[in-house]
């Protein structure tokens, strides 16, 4: 019996290359607390890019993905230079180029399991390596020129990839966050878009069944900007062209479309080794060896390796730690969201102008029926929005980012809306506490004549009970009671029937 089980064992244990996708799967997602929250987090480590393609929408994603920080860079073209979104994917192509693809990609460890269901198996052939050239027609016009048109033109972040294509983005994003019971009332703002973008997911994933890694040979533009990168990446693949025949065997046996190992669709897995029988190939760091053909053998590994594996444990506990217990705003959020559950109960004790016309016993929430827990924010004009000051007006406030295009496209609504009725409105448009370029400036570039602020911490958030999904609209009422408190896309005319509703 126990002869059985070790050859299960044997058979079946995970390799090193699957232990590390695992573990980089849940390193890129390390705030766990968002699948169960249903929140998307929003700390200062969201500033950073990780290196595979991971959603920065999904719940559980504690930094960027450079995809997405790329088009947005684009987009701004016409008030900043990405330097740093340029600089940061550069460091990542020159130091492993496609080995994030192999080793280190979400998606990717998604795209093996999908194709271990038991199918018959298209293999490569001229056609797919003729395919493989696609992602980078996608790189050009969906990366490179829809952002750059509509950002440069219009004046409005489109990520053309993101919003039109990315399997990602629904996967781990739209259905992360939907997949939670508390986002159920989203399921009504689910459209044309994210049918046809659900559409795309699943064809997707059925075509990775049949055919190995199907989005990274013949879609993923983010791919294809590492593999330019793989002739001159650090850690990778290398040959010792003294001890290799050039038989071939390497190329015979790789699942995906290269002509040479280490080309730009090479992504390092290391199977080739398996297959070489000179042992001339191994996965080296420069002139140091990670990982060479096993009948070579490489004495003295055993101790470094339970090193690595020691750090790389610690890593990962002191990353789960941080972002599910430790971080300002997974502590603020939390703090919050206990005081305004303690004050449920409780009315709002604050004086305002008529306060004896306006008053209301509402318990405080940001329910409809509820009354938001008062706050203050500081606008870019220098004036103060204080929520206790706005009794007897209707109160308009608009959660929203520079790098959101649904956020840009409405702003000017909420804009003509106040411009109309400013006696009878009290308005701010706050921008998310993450800040990718200067909100001020870009308020100010296009001639917004209505209070902006910026909720640096997130406490605006929390009151609301955003998840950090934007766009947001909270509508009150003259006593302060909310009326309307939606995430999504408004209209001119969905405004000036919320605010005749709010007036009655």
């Amino acid at each position: 019996m126990d002869n059985v089980k070790n050859n299960w064992w044997q058979a079946h244990r995970p390799t090193t290359r699957r232990l590390v996708q695992l573990y980089s799967a849940l390193l890129h997602n390390a705030h766990v607390r968002g699948f169960i929250d249903g929140s998307i987090y929003t700390g200062k480590a969201k500033y950073a890019c990780v290196p595979g393609l991971n959603c920065y929408s999904c719940p559980g994603a504690a930094g960027s993905c450079p995809l997405g920080a790329i088009q947005n860079a684009l987009a701004s073209a016409g008030h900043r230079a990405g330097w740093y979104v340029l600089g940061i994917v550069m460091l990542f192509g020159v130091t492993l180029g496609r080995t994030i693809c192999g080793w280190l990609c979400p998606l990717g460890l998604i795209q093996e399991l999908l194709h271990r269901i038991p199918t018959p198996k298209l293999r490569k052939n001229r056609v797919t390596r003729a395919l493989s050239w696609s992602k980078y027609i996608l790189l050009s016009v969906f990366v490179v020129a829809i952002p750059l048109w509509y950002g440069l033109r219009h004046q409005v972040p489109l990520p053309g990839f993101c919003k039109y294509i990315c399997p990602a983005g629904t996967l781990e994003g739209a259905m992360g966050l939907l997949a939670v019971p508390a986002n159920a009332p989203y399921y009504s703002m689910l459209g044309v878009l994210f049918t046809r973008k659900f559409v795309i997911m699943l064809v997707i994933g059925l075509a990775c069944v049949f055919c190995y890694r199907s989005f990274c040979r013949f879609i993923c533009p983010l791919g294809a900007i590492y593999g330019l990168f793989n002739r001159f990446n650090v850690i990778g693949v290398k040959v010792d062209a003294d001890r290799c025949d050039r038989c071939g065997a390497c190329v015979r046996h790789c699942s995906m479309d290269v002509r040479r190992v280490g080309d730009h669709e090479c992504i390092h897995c290391g199977k080739c080794m398996e297959a070489c029988t000179r042992g001339a190939i191994s996965i080296r760091a420069g002139r140091v060896t990670l990982k060479a053909p096993e009948k070579e053998g490489v004495p003295g590994r055993r101790r470094p390796g339970r090193i690595v594996r020691g750090v790389a444990l610690a890593a990962l506990c002191l990353a789960l730690t941080w972002f599910n217990l430790l971080d300002p705003a997974v502590r603020n959020d939390v703090g919050q969201a206990q005081t305004a559950t303690e004050a449920t109960a409780t009315p709002a004790e604050t004086e305002a102008p008529d306060a004896t016309s306006y008053e209301s016993d509402a318990p405080i929430g940001h329910e409809v029926g509820q009354q938001l827990e008062d706050f203050t924010l500081a606008c870019y004009d220098g004036a103060e929005f204080h929520l206790a000051d706005a009794r007897g007006k209707v109160v308009f406030i608009n959660l929203w980012a520079t790098y959101c295009t649904p956020c840009v496209h409405e702003l000017p609504y909420f804009s003509d809306l106040y411009a109309a009725h400013r006696e009878d409105i009290a308005m701010v448009a706050v921008h998310s506490g993450l800040v990718t370029e200067d909100p001020g400036a870009f308020i100010a570039d296009r001639g917004y004549d209505m209070p902006f602020a910026t909720d640096a911490d997130d406490k605006v958030n929390a009151i609301v009970g955003g998840n950090g999904t934007l766009p947001q609209t909270i509508v009150l009422d003259r006593k302060g009671v909310v009326v309307y408190n939606q995430i999504g896309s408004v209209t001119p005319e969905a405004l000036a029937a919320l605010f005749d509703e709010a007036d009655k």
